[in-house]
């Protein structure tokens, strides 16, 4: 029997993951301050976000099993609890270690918060309603991403910078108070064994794999930290694959593979995920260097991305029920290829009112292909696996996040460099100017300025190229594998004690 109290039971879970999203970009504002404050060097800056997003991957699979085993209430309580501590842990910091210890505190309540909430979708709803609630789950995953640059940085005008970190605290109360009272208890499955090696295996492979496209980003792909980091991570995920194959309980079954709703619902997602992490990455830089803003009116220009998916994931609802989910998810990267297309004819001189255009447009294209691709791929997972392979569709997701940010963070930084002019600049001057737009506007120089707007704009364009690119490998892998028609079929109840 469903509970009648579900609804109410995903408000509190969206709730809980506005804070995760409001931290992932809330820091990006702080960073000038922080180097100042605590004296942090470029690397002490680059782990405050590193420590987060490694520790993140290397938790998602276990939090996932253990979700599965123990109930994911409980789990979900003590990750609120984690991630509050941390939060005030990260408000009060004085020093560059106390605030990486800290960000590594949120991964872990991140870790368990993100596939744990997601797993319960599928034991909360019947198939009718799942899709709307996973369009839910997702703008409340994403709301705070555009939120973290408006409150960041209004927070810093006028307190001092750990108030970025307390304002979870009382988001992080409310959660608590609403999963403990809105959340039913499940029993889990206490049957099944933890796979030790197979945890070990993975987590060691996702922090690799990250790492290395992390040092792609920072140092290139021909450095020996990307290409050692990613052929470990290949090899320990390799090992893993061998060992899941000859287990009798390990952490991921393969045979969810044999459902094309999930492989190729995991695939697409991930694919999506590729190309808007990658455009988060792009467009607060178009919007500083470029067109002038600031941190402030920087979230509020990303917020038609938000408002393009809350309405495309709307129309995307109702389509999925008349025509199923291939349908949607082809239209959806359509309209990704036409607004990315469009976005690769920006000019210097365009206003932001041509960029609020396609990046709306862009916005629409993933509600109308997250919510059917995580949908479709959650409704392929047995009751029992529910935590796991949501973890799993997470982690993939993550890595395809990272691996956007370091394959067009490379390509727009190669195409700025070749048509930047820093021709009669001290050497130190040109340096800095290749290190970003921003840089090189901060250095002052009217002619500088100029080619490096210039120069910016144009590595924009070839990299939305290649995200265009992209979206028609996506519309070919959609029209080949998906499934024409999705029928979605109900797990076995849980035992819920409410």
């Amino acid at each position: 029997m469903l509970d009648p109290r579900r609804w109410w039971a995903l408000a509190a879970m969206s709730l809980s993951l506005i804070v995760i999203g409001l931290d992932l970009t809330v820091l990006n504002v702080a960073l000038p301050t922080l180097a100042t404050d605590l004296q942090a060097s470029t690397s002490q800056l680059q782990w405050f976000a590193n420590a987060y997003t490694l520790v993140l991957a290397s938790l998602l699979l276990p939090a996932g099993l253990l979700g599965d085993r123990f109930g994911p209430k409980r789990l979900m309580l003590g990750a609120l609890v984690v991630f509050g501590l941390a939060s005030a842990a990260c408000a009060f910091a004085d020093s560059p270690g106390q605030l990486i210890a800290g960000r590594a505190a949120l991964g872990i309540g991140s870790a368990f918060l993100i596939p744990l909430s997601m797993s319960l979708l599928n034991l909360l709803f019947a198939p009718e309603e799942r899709q709307r609630a996973m369009t839910i789950w997702l703008m409340a995953n994403s709301l705070g991403i555009p939120l973290g640059p408006v409150l960041g940085g209004w927070l810093l005008d006028h307190y001092r910078w750990g108030s970025i970190f307390l304002i979870n605290l009382p988001l992080v109360a409310i959660g608590l108070v609403a999963v403990a009272l809105l959340i039913p208890s499940t029993s889990g499955h206490r049957s099944r064994r933890i796979d030790v090696p197979g945890i070990l295996l993975t987590a060691a492979g996702l922090v690799c794999l990250t790492y290395g496209f992390i040092a792609a980003g920072e140092h290139g792909w021909g450095s020996a930290w990307t290409l050692g980091g990613i052929a470990a991570g290949v090899v320990f995920l390799t090992a893993f694959w061998a060992w899941a194959r000859r287990t009798t309980d390990p952490l991921v079954e393969l045979s969810l593979f044999r459902s094309a709703g999930f492989t190729w619902g995991t695939v697409l997602a991930t694919l999506a995920s590729f190309a808007l992490v990658g455009l988060l990455f792009v467009l607060p830089q178009l919007f500083q260097a470029v067109q002038g803003a600031d941190a402030f009116h920087t979230g509020l220009r990303l917020l038609p991305i938000i408002g393009g998916m809350l309405i495309g994931a709307k129309v995307a609802e109702r389509l999925v029920e008349t025509a199923g989910a291939r349908v949607s998810v082809v239209i959806g990267f359509s309209l990704m290829l036409v607004g990315l297309a469009l976005g690769a004819f920006t000019k210097v001189g365009d206003g932001y009112g041509f960029t609020a255009i396609w990046v709306s447009l862009v916005g629409v294209s993933i509600g109308f292909t997250l919510p059917p691709m995580n949908g479709l791929a959650l409704a392929a997972l047995p009751l029992d696996r529910s935590g796991s392979g949501s973890a799993l569709i997470q982690a993939s997701r993550q890595v395809g996040g990272t691996l956007g940010v370091a394959i067009l963070g490379t390509v727009l930084n190669a195409a700025y460099r070749n048509h930047l002019d820093v021709t009669g600049l001290p050497p130190a001057a040109a340096h800095a100017a290749r290190d970003g737009a921003s840089a090189a506007v901060a250095i002052g120089s009217p002619e500088l300025t100029r080619s490096a707007r210039a120069a910016f704009v144009d590595g924009m364009d070839v990299t939305l190229w290649a995200c265009s690119g992209l979206a028609v490998v996506s519309i070919v892998l959609a029209l080949a594998f998906l499934p024409r028609r999705t029928r979605a079929t109900a797990p076995e109840l849980a035992t819920i004690k409410v």
